[in-house]
């Protein structure tokens, strides 16, 4: 699944061609994605003013409000000719004044796209989403305040939206990796000090994903789809029953969440 830094590298790919561009049309092939796909005729003609990255939604920003995308499982986006044959698998097209068009393809159709008149803040997707981990507002203190009590493991609290948005389970592994935190320990028993670290390595590793293009896919603009360097870079995520990088203890797999978790015994002791 695409996770922040594939779509912060979504974002920054497509930028260049779509701001400032007016909507010509919108070509819904197939609306039936993870929601139905409902966007009025007005949004045709207005302007992209502004795109941004909320967790990992991409907003559009238009003159009277903005179109919601998330890739979903296999989404992803390019910039193509707005003449380009389509294939089984091209959703959506954002059709742009110049006659490029912004593509949605995706094989599993658990993307969506919405529109919100208004006040993006409002949309039902958006509303109750914890603070962005790339951002002033995260830190060790916001992390140590407010976990306290809470018997829940570290790692799915630092992967609970309410929380903090978008360190999904690749980058979670690694931040705590990183930060030398057990994944099963309890929210609620990590220090204060620890959670400083442990912001500090979330930031860390997802702004070298970032600059590496994410895991799973290098480049959303491209139509190549291959996969992301920092899969290179990864520590532990997928590497169960190896030797760790950094000490050489076999790595242990476990399950938190119904997600894969892996770790060193001996790094996060």
């Amino acid at each position: 699944m695409p996770e922040l830094p594939e779509v912060e590298t979504t974002l920054r790919g497509v930028a260049p061609a779509v701001l400032g561009q007016r909507v010509a049309a919108l070509t819904v092939r197939e609306p039936r994605l993870r929601w139905p796909v409902e966007v009025p005729d007005t949004v045709a003609g207005q302007r992209v003013v502004r795109i941004s990255r909320r967790a990992k939604y991409l907003l559009l920003h238009l003159e009277t409000g903005a179109l919601i995308l998330h890739l979903g499982m296999s989404g992803r986006l390019r910039v193509v000719s707005g003449n380009a044959p389509s294939e089984k698998h091209d959703h959506v097209d954002i059709v742009l004044g110049d006659g490029m068009a912004l593509r949605l393809t995706d094989p599993r159709r658990f993307g969506s796209l919405h529109w919100q008149p208004g006040a993006w803040q409002d949309h039902w997707l958006l509303r109750g989403l914890g603070v962005e981990p790339l951002s002033d507002a995260f830190g060790g203190s916001y992390l140590f305040d407010g976990s306290r009590k809470r018997r829940v493991a570290v790692k799915n609290y630092l992967m609970d939206a309410r929380v903090v948005v978008g360190v999904g389970n690749i980058y979670a592994n690694e931040a705590l990796f990183k930060a030398g935190v057990r994944p099963r320990t309890a929210a609620g028993r990590v220090t204060r000090a620890r959670y400083g670290a442990l912001a500090e390595a979330v930031r860390e590793t997802l702004m070298a994903a970032i600059d590496l293009g994410g895991t799973t896919l290098r480049d959303y603009v491209g139509s190549d789809g291959a996969p992301g360097y920092f899969r290179n870079e990864l520590f532990v995520y997928g590497r169960e029953d190896r030797p760790c990088r950094v000490c050489g203890t076999l790595l242990k797999g476990i399950r938190l969440g119904q997600r894969g978790t892996v770790y060193c015994p001996r790094c996060q002791g």
